[in-house]
């Protein structure tokens, strides 16, 4: 009898659980199209404590910062959500506008986009397990060859199926490995050195992409893509990816 009523009690407690978490997601889209749009967010980051490799809450929080006229902190959003979601369509839109707003494009010039979402189609994730099925039906093909001679023509057309993949990931990781970031602040001045005492040569208006190369003290070392320019920002003027 006492274990039926503690089974009962988990159930009922599992589902106000539920039933609350569905609540403060409704509650953030209700917010939302009431165009509570700092309300919304809250809610929204409150979720993303809960899930966050979620690319639908980075996306939410990117349209409630993009709403609220924070270009730059939407565009980071975007990406991130970008990065765990490419083939969402409304993803890759909204990203494409915020970077827009700021001067940058997420398709470099001369870049097919076909091009460009055939070579983001997967995530990271994904392309790396695509690549360990490859490697283990070429070692098995190879196996196969080695003890009974057969299957030579499945084993060169694995092996290249291995090789494009593996190219193509390496690609991937060279992009995953830089530290991107956006410039979030509306201007952000670009400095010979680490320190206010070292002359500002440019600016950065938000929603650029940036390169970190090294930091110090509360200073990033970066690189504008779209201008080419090197040299220290202030850390709370930038969005890390």
């Amino acid at each position: 009898m006492m274990r039926r009523i503690l089974i009962s009690a988990v159930w009922v407690l599992c589902l106000a659980i539920s039933g609350w978490s569905q609540t403060e997601a409704q509650q953030a889209e209700e917010m939302y199209r009431q165009g509570k749009f700092s309300a919304a967010l809250g809610l929204y980051e409150n979720e993303l404590k809960k899930a966050p490799n979620n690319p639908y809450l980075y996306y939410n929080i990117g349209n409630c910062y993009f709403k609220m006229g924070s270009k730059g902190l939407a565009a980071a959003n975007y990406y991130r959500a970008f990065k765990l979601a490419p083939r969402d369509g409304d993803i890759r839109h909204n990203l494409t506008l915020a970077l827009a707003s700021g001067g940058e494009r997420l398709v470099p010039a001369g870049v097919p986009a076909v091009l460009h979402q055939a070579f983001f189609y997967l995530s990271y994730p994904e392309l790396k397990g695509l690549v360990f099925v490859f490697l283990w039906l070429f070692c098995t093909v190879a196996s196969i060859w080695l003890i009974k001679r057969k299957l030579g023509r499945m084993l060169v057309a694995s092996a290249v199926i291995l090789l494009l993949s593996g190219g193509w990931f390496l690609l991937r990781r060279s992009l995953e490995q830089q530290h991107l970031a956006v410039i979030a602040s509306p201007v952000a001045e670009i400095r010979s050195g680490p320190g206010t005492n070292f002359p500002a040569s440019a600016s950065a208006a938000q929603g650029h992409l940036v390169t970190i190369q090294d930091d110090k003290d509360e200073w990033y070392e970066v690189i504008v893509q779209s201008q080419g320019i090197k040299g220290w920002i202030e850390k709370s003027a930038v969005e890390q990816i």
